[in-house]
């Protein structure tokens, strides 16, 4: 009889550094359009010198308890022409934009970036 071998779990922590969060809302871009939670992102760069240390303490708590409210999962999406496409009844000459809560975009990020370093560290990519 085989044994089963026991797989690598990668364990992530749940706990978010407020350094890290503070770089991911510094590198928003300005100019961007209004996500769903109508939070332009200078604003929110503005405010994150004061708001960052709870954002880092409520996204901890979500992660902990794999929990996400259904708020934070919403969005939006829209349909854009791509200008100058000969014929429009082409998927390829429309652009989808999802529009989603601002906050979430930063926590994406920061998972995004948990997951890449993971992979690089257990030399997942080629």
């Amino acid at each position: 009889m085989e044994t089963i071998k026991e797989q690598n779990v990668l364990n992530i922590s749940p706990i978010i550094l407020t350094k890290e969060i503070s770089k991911l809302i510094r590198s928003l871009l300005n100019r961007k359009a209004l996500k769903l939670d109508s939070i332009p992102n200078k604003v929110l760069k503005v405010a994150a010198l004061v708001i960052v240390k709870d954002l880092v303490e409520v996204a901890s708590h979500y992660f902990a308890s794999r929990i996400i409210p259904k708020s934070l999962k919403k969005s939006i999406t829209v349909v854009l022409r791509k200008e100058g496409k000969k014929d429009y009844s082409l998927l390829g000459s429309y652009r989808l934009i999802t529009l989603k809560n601002t906050l979430v975009k930063v926590l994406e990020k920061h998972i995004a970036n948990i997951i890449s370093k993971a992979a690089e560290e257990h030399r997942l990519f080629p």
